[in-house]
């Protein structure tokens, strides 16, 4: 599953390169399955090099102090919005 996947920024490319070509509409249904397939393992394995982050900016300040990271950066309902922001929520 995730052995093919190099590295955060490669994934994070090739995820936007898969979104782009399914939000297109012309591919063939079983090709748009396995590209939605590869974008989810993309995404999961993003998600977990953010969480890994996430827990070394708790670690990380600038006296050493061990704190909690901000609540925006572990706001579950976040993780299920996608990286959306502006304009999310309305329509």
């Amino acid at each position: 599953m995730a052995d093919s996947i190099q590295d955060f920024e490669s994934a994070l490319a090739e995820l936007e390169s898969i979104v782009t070509k399914l939000e297109q509409g012309d591919l063939p249904l079983e090709q748009s399955l396995g590209l939605f397939e590869r974008g989810v393992q993309l995404s999961r394995f993003c998600h977990g090099k953010l969480e890994d982050a996430e827990r070394r900016i708790e670690i990380l300040t600038e006296r050493g102090e061990v704190r909690q990271a901000p609540a925006a950066l572990s706001d579950p309902d976040r993780s299920e919005s996608g990286a959306g922001g502006a304009g999310s929520g309305s329509r």
